[in-house]
């Protein structure tokens, strides 16, 4: 007897399911069931996913869009989706349930059930005395959709249960229909289902009791056992109602809002008439011919492919952007075309960059536009609000991000729920070295202590494996709008965010790229946000107005590119970290292009694909550029033979293995799933094949092969490089020619990019700027570019006092005379907490009016002053209080702002003598290559890309520079403690010396920090 399930949730059933979904399709497709309705409560969020698992494997499986609500706790219903009317009716009911309630709950009303007109309803009786009540009212409203719904999980009282539905059906008059209830595709999912419920409820497995499922009855179970436990006119019942359902989510069409075209134009012909405006703009002098061919070909491209509306949406946002000097740079394969640069989305200059017009849209590959676009990080809001407001509620919303269960996070709310100590737990947390990929996280668990052999160990570690990637809720995109022509909810249930004025929908990217439904990036760069106050700054001081494409059309400055290839690139956008100024001196950018290539090939898509070396050495004429075909040349010339960019990757496949568009485009997603799917493989033969039956050679095409696997889910695309370029070459430009004003810029933007304040500082005060401290007297919240001494310094601002408000430094200026305070004792009466004024003495921001610190604070405990006839008198008595040491100064300085403009630590410690012999960082230049030295610096950051091999990059910082430093997996192992938790390192071991490139391999590992003891630095780590 043929079986669909019904009712059935996935784990986005929030620690109820403890199946993914994808799971689910794929099992019930080998149970041989007839459908599958993936019903999760209040949510369609997992359906998309059983919908890919479907298509991309082949299924033969129907799916069936649904979802299970309680109503009062009393009447539990599955809701069913026949048609496309159905569905936009489910999404407009879970949009209202959601959006009464706050983020991550729901309120159904009596009126949701009632309105129904196109659902298929399934009612789940509880056995209680108000089931009556509810199968009487829903009967009332829909006679002729409604069933029964039977559920056998052979308990204790399953046989009366059974007998009680009956009697139910038969008084109300209802037909029956089994179903599962379903929360896991296999029996061995129990004890993951048993934690989740533990987790729910914020308790132990064991405390839990008889809440938990008593046994295995709620996976899919095979016909042989339904066809024993239901009455087959049930099981045929449930085949009839799948029959019934004839929706999938195939059928959804997605419809652009259309008022931003004015009356009497259509949309293409209003989109080319801002091309044409824009072409004067960016092109004063006449657009060339070939640029001119280009924009008849893209917009030819747009009109024909319907995506006109598209693009003036992105106009339409950029524009509110421009007029209110909010800045921003759009990137992307449609974005870095001419279209886009004579519409202003980009600053991104087609003559500078070669325009790949297969990327721009794809018709072969069905592919919608690809335009993301970065407004300033703390301006981005506006944005955000300009689009809701111009859409509405209703017909825009955010996409949703999945939060998925990590390590920590698997790690902690698996122990809990299996009774182990959270101290234990988080000392598990602290010494795994997540960067170790030789040697996993159970491994070394084993090592601190988890005894593998016993039963709760062996559940901990099976259960952390299987929760890892379940998702634990939905959160907001970082940027990414659905905006519709009609009601967003006909199309996608929309819920609230956490934040306030946030919506978001119940799908994410992926989801939306699955589905062929297009969204609007409005992302937030911080280092748009610095560049913005830098212009601002210069006009300020310099009365000279710039912009990003003033910088731009001013071509490669040599000067800007000499900095660029000493590395000295603290600050300087996308090409700061620690492998890119690795990479600088040996490619040596010299012009625009040059910064594209260096930005992109510094990822692990051509670091694993081994493409970094070839390239160098045909760049530096060390190795003989050839290409085995004029096609390949075509593809490969602007990269030296050597495919760098994503791009580059799928046109090889086309022009040298002979894929159509389509195949290409299955190639783009599978390299974007390789880490996930593995699918690259089934993509070997045809390649390979397809080159050779052209004429290529084995070796060509294995190595073809091998650089597509490198750029697995890590390929870096050219139109996104290029557009980083402009910000990297604006960012070093402002470097260069305004450093206050650069860095000024960069600590008012904090947090962002690579460096903390303290060590943009340090860097500011190597490129001989002047520093000066925060003071009650002549500070303001950010921090300032101010005339000092004939020239420009930077003074800090009192956003760098841990714990200091915004508003409470408002109120101290507010009070603040023109003659400034002349006394401590006045900052007390200007209405600061105690709290504040504890604040400003330790971070010695009254040095003007005290000589230090501890006397400021003794002058803040003088309650003779608190008295109305003694405000305005200064005790100029002084106290018999000793002054701070350097070491307590640098200690308090750290402690309370983070950073210090007293002695470096690492000149502190030397200074005190017990660092013994070490080289500094500008002494290492004079060291000989493969020479022993011992380098010492406080712990600034740490990287482990996924291409290093468990090699580990230390960056450690001396009072004259930062010095690389190489830990090898073996070594980190062996002095782990070290290793995890230095502040203050010490490094034994090898200099390596490739040109201007200097790093450390290390050897033996020395932890200073309790040398000077209490340093509050914070080192950045990224893995």
């Amino acid at each position: 007897m043929a079986y669909a399930e019904l009712f059935c949730q996935s784990n986005f059933s929030f620690l109820i399911g403890a199946s993914h979904a994808e799971e689910l399709i794929l099992q019930a497709d080998f149970l041989r069931y007839h459908s599958l309705a993936i019903t999760d409560e209040c949510s369609v969020a997992g359906v998309v996913r059983a919908y890919s698992a479907i298509k991309n494997q082949q299924l033969n499986i129907k799916l069936i869009i649904g979802s299970m609500f309680w109503l009062n706790d009393e009447c539990q219903v599955v809701l069913l989706c026949p048609s496309r009317y159905a569905y936009a009716e489910l999404c407009r009911i879970i949009t209202n349930a959601r959006r009464r309630s706050e983020k991550g709950k729901y309120q159904l009303s009596e009126w949701d059930l009632m309105s129904i007109r196109h659902c298929l309803v399934l009612w789940l009786p509880c056995h209680k005395p108000s089931d009556n009540k509810w199968g009487r009212w829903l009967t009332q409203h829909h006679q002729h959709r409604l069933w029964l719904a039977v559920q056998r999980h052979l308990s204790c009282d399953d046989k009366q249960y059974i007998e009680y539905c009956q009697q139910l059906a038969d008084e109300i008059h209802l037909p029956i229909t089994a179903c599962g209830g379903v929360l896991m595709h296999t029996a061995t999912r129990l004890p993951l289902q048993h934690t989740l419920s533990a987790i729910k409820h914020g308790c132990s497995v064991n405390e839990l009791g008889e809440q938990l499922l008593t046994n295995t009855e709620r996976s899919l179970r095979s016909q042989e056992k339904l066809n024993k436990l239901f009455k087959p006119e049930w099981l045929a019942e449930s085949v009839a109602i799948a029959q019934r359902c004839s929706f999938s989510l195939a059928d959804l069409q997605y419809e652009y809002p259309s008022e931003l075209v004015p009356d009497g134009y259509s949309p293409m012909s209003y989109l080319k008439q801002l091309v044409e405006a824009g072409k004067k703009q960016r092109f004063p002098e006449g657009v060339p011919s070939d640029i001119q061919q280009t924009i008849d070909k893209e917009l030819c491209l747009i009109d024909e492919l319907n995506y006109p509306f598209y693009f003036l949406t992105i106009h339409d946002i950029v524009m509110f952007a421009k007029r209110n000097h909010i800045l921003y740079q759009g990137r992307g394969s449609a974005a870095n075309s001419v279209v886009c640069y004579c519409l202003e989305i980009t600053s991104v200059d087609p003559r500078q960059i070669s325009v790949l017009f297969e990327r721009f849209i794809s018709k072969e590959r069905d592919e919608p536009p690809d335009i993301d676009v970065d407004f300033e990080h703390e301006r981005r809001e506006e944005v955000i609000q300009y689009i809701y407001q111009k859409y509405g509620r209703e017909r825009a919303a955010l996409a949703a991000t999945v939060i998925s269960y990590r390590f920590k996070s698997a790690v902690r709310d698996v122990g809990k729920a299996l009774g182990i100590e959270e101290s234990q737990l988080d000392y598990f947390i602290k010494n795994v070295n997540r960067r170790d990929r030789a040697q996993g996280w159970q491994a070394q668990i084993v090592e601190l202590g988890l005894q593998p052999d016993s039963l709760k160990g062996e559940q901990f570690i099976t259960l952390v494996n299987e929760i890892l990637g379940f998702p634990r809720h939905l959160s907001q995109h970082v940027g990414g709008f659905i905006i519709a022509a009609g009601p967003l909810y006909e199309l996608v249930p929309v819920e609230n965010a956490s934040m306030p004025d946030r919506t978001v929908i119940q799908w994410d990217k992926d989801d939306l790229e699955s589905l062929k439904l297009l969204k609007v990036d409005v992302l937030a760069l911080g280092m748009l946000s610095a560049i913005r106050k830098c212009f601002d700054l210069i006009a300020k001081f310099h009365q000279q107005t710039l912009s990003i494409a003033d910088i731009t059309r001013r071509q490669d400055d040599a000067n800007v590119y000499q900095m660029i290839q000493r590395a000295d690139t603290v600050g300087v956008f996308q090409i700061e970290s620690r492998a890119q100024m690795s990479m600088l001196p040996r490619l040596k950018p010299a012009t625009y292009y040059d910064l594209v290539i260096q930005i992109a090939i510094v990822r692990p898509g051509p670091i694993q694909g081994d493409m970094v070396h070839p390239f160098l050495k045909r760049r530096n004429g060390e190795e003989q550029i050839d290409y085995p075909s004029e096609e390949v040349r075509s593809v490969l010339q602007r990269t030296l033979g050597v495919p760098i960019f994503q791009e580059q990757v799928i046109k090889i496949a086309m022009v040298a293995a002979g894929f159509s568009g389509g195949e290409a485009d299955q190639l783009r997603r599978a390299m974007a799933a390789w880490k996930k799917s593995g699918d690259l493989v089934k993509f070997k033969t045809k390649l390979i094949e397809g080159m050779l039956s052209r004429g290529y050679q084995l070796e060509f095409a294995e190595r073809i092969f091998d650089q597509i696997l490198g750029f697995g889910e890590y390929g870096f695309p050219e139109s996104h490089s290029a557009s980083f370029a402009v910000l990297a070459y604006c960012s070093a430009w402002l470097k260069h020619y305004h450093p206050e004003a650069f860095y000024t810029s960069l600590l008012n933007s904090l947090p962002m990019g690579f460096y903390s304040a303290s060590q943009l500082v340090q860097d500011a005060r190597r490129h001989k700027v002047v520093i000066l401290p925060i003071c009650v007297n002549a500070s303001l919240y950010d921090h300032q570019m101010v005339s000092h001494q004939g020239g420009l310094a930077i003074r800090l601002g009192f956003r760098q006092i841990k714990g200091f408000s915004q508003q409470s430094a408002k109120q101290l200026i507010h009070a603040r005379a023109k003659s400034g305070f002349t006394h401590a004792g006045q900052i007390k009466h200007i209405g600061l907490n105690r709290r504040d004024v504890e604040l400003l003495a330790s971070a010695n921001a009254m040095h003007t009016l005290s000589q230090n610190r501890y006397q400021t604070r003794w002058a803040m405990m003088d309650s003779l002053s608190d008295l109305p006839l003694f405000q305005d008198t200064q005790d100029d008595t002084a106290p018999l209080i000793g002054t701070p040491t350097e070491s307590q100064t640098l200690l308090e300085d750290y402690a309370s702002t983070g950073l210090s403009l007293a002695k470096h630590p690492i000149a502190l410690l030397d200074d005190a003598g017990v660092l013994g012999r070490f080289t500094r960082m500008q002494e290492l230049k004079n060291k000989e290559h493969q020479s022993l030295v011992t380098v010492t610096g406080v712990v600034t950051g740490k990287q482990s890309p996924g291409t290093a091999a468990g090699v580990t990059f230390f960056t450690l910082e001396d009072d004259t520079g930062n010095i690389n430093v190489v830990v090898w997996k073996a070594t980190a192992r062996a002095q782990k403690s070290a290793y995890l938790t230095a502040k203050i390192l010490q490094v034994k071991g090898i200099l390596e010396k490739e040109g201007e490139v200097h790093h450390v391999i290390a050897g033996r590992l020395i932890d200073m920090t309790d040398r000077l003891q209490g340093l509050h630095s914070k080192s950045r780590d990224f893995h």
